[in-house]
């Protein structure tokens, strides 16, 4: 459902973390409804009492058979889906090459890979058929330049991305096989060197976390792709940078030049 900001339903998956509070909070004071999910039952809970536009919904999204019942039961209570933003995550890190343990690459492309491909599935119609659908994911600089240390993370990000660049691929084929359709659809990638919140300004006052992107400029960034071009958005990578400097609007202004 969508055509306007306060018509769209829009599912943040991951929405416990730091970014994903900010994004379902600007989300839903913006007019969309939002189907918050996460693993964390209490936290859940406790982010959609803040808003009357906020429904939580606690999943495991490494599950695939539980993403189709939590699709269906999004559908259910808020109508299809616009948006899918994908904040699932975490970080692992090693000594080297050989110190990439196999917990870490299990955690890492469970978290990230295998979350993304259930959500993007079970909510892959919706999308296409959505006037203004939108798969959004978060990825890392360091896809562009990989360290050893964090080559487990790096490939996994990678991956993502590679899957996020195919659904763009599969929105162009599903609205274009027909010369007078246009592209409504779009599966983009927003690029940060490291996302960056208040507790983390809290913990460390001395420190300026050059080139971090603040998660409220992540916010106002996913909330922007809403109105922007789908034909000029589908498979961009976005990089955001230090975007509460200059504003992520502006920075999502600029990518789509």
């Amino acid at each position: 459902m969508s055509g306007t900001p306060n018509a769209r339903t829009i599912v943040v998956a991951g929405s416990t973390s730091a970014a994903g509070v900010a994004v379902v909070n600007l989300l839903a004071h913006t007019g969309a409804r939002v189907a918050a999910v996460d693993i964390l039952e209490d936290r859940v809970n406790e982010l959609a009492a803040g808003h009357e536009s906020i429904t939580g919904y606690t999943c495991n999204l490494a599950d695939l058979h539980a993403v189709t019942g939590l699709a269906a039961t999004i559908r259910e209570h808020l109508g299809p889906v616009d948006g899918l933003i994908h904040l699932v995550g975490g970080w692992r890190g090693g000594d080297g090459i050989q110190g990439q343990s196999d917990a870490d690459w299990d955690f890492l492309h469970t978290g990230i890979l295998t979350t993304l491909r259930n959500t993007s599935r079970a909510f892959l119609d919706d999308l296409v058929a959505s006037p203004a659908g939108r798969l959004a994911i978060v990825s890392a600089e360091s896809v562009a330049s990989p360290s050893a240390d964090g080559a487990a993370y790096t490939a996994v990000k990678a991956a993502a991305e590679a899957w996020a660049l195919a659904v763009a691929d599969g929105f162009e084929k599903a609205q274009t096989s027909d010369a007078d359709k246009e592209l409504t659809s779009a599966s983009l990638i927003f690029v940060v060197k490291a996302l960056l919140d208040e507790r983390m300004r809290a913990a460390q006052p001395e420190r300026k976390f050059p080139g971090f992107t603040h998660v409220d400029a992540l916010a106002e960034a996913v909330e922007g792709i809403f109105d922007a071009d789908a034909a000029r958005l589908n498979g961009k990578r976005i990089r955001l940078g230090s975007a509460a400097e200059s504003g992520a609007t502006s920075v999502l202004t600029e990518a789509l030049r």
